[in-house]
């Protein structure tokens, strides 16, 4: 399914110039899929708790923007992510808020680990596997942004398997005693 650009829209906040502004304007976005209305579904039939290809163009748009790329997505903004994640109850976006959601974690999660990530456009485009610039492995990443994660997904009714399969792979590696890893996330899908 071919994703169309999202409209533009003369709002200020829809156009990032900071990791703030940004976190906020994808807080229109996630009002947008609560409603079904409101600046990012103008213009189209959209309903309430529907996350659909306009949502996750809108998404992309707002992290990818050039005022914001060179900088780590901030926590603020990866939270703005999950709570997008857990206001749609279905999905129509073929994947694309996922991998977004993804891979805007793991930029964050790393950045916030003292590692370099590459620019937002590179990393979080679709056509960049998250593999290729993402730990591998938990070396080098901060236990507390890993916990951030983790408490995060906990408790999600919709798994978002390459967020799953990411965590699990660094958690797994990580020291932590075994007896601790059922309550830092539940893997179950």
């Amino acid at each position: 399914m071919a994703t169309s650009a999202p409209k533009t829209i003369g709002i200020d906040g829809l156009e990032p110039s900071s990791c703030e502004t940004a976190a906020f304007a994808l807080g229109i976005v996630r009002d947008g899929v609560i409603t079904g209305e409101g600046p990012t579904t103008a213009g189209r039939v959209h309903f309430s708790r529907v996350l659909d290809a306009d949502d996750a163009a809108w998404c992309a748009r707002i992290l990818s923007a050039a005022a914001i790329n060179d900088v780590p997505v901030s926590r603020a903004e990866a939270e703005a992510m999950f709570e997008i994640d857990a206001a749609a109850t279905e999905r129509k976006d073929d994947g694309r808020f996922e991998d977004l959601l993804a891979k805007a974690v793991a930029h964050h999660a790393a950045a916030a680990s003292g590692l370099p990530v590459p620019p937002r456009s590179v990393a979080l485009s679709p056509e960049t596997a998250i593999e290729s610039w993402a730990p591998v492995n938990a070396r080098g990443l901060r236990t507390d942004a890993l916990e951030w994660v983790a408490k995060q997904m906990r408790g999600k009714r919709q798994g978002n398997r390459a967020l799953m399969a990411m965590v699990a792979t660094l958690v797994g590696v990580t020291v932590l005693p075994l007896a601790q890893l059922p309550s830092m996330i539940d893997i179950g899908m």
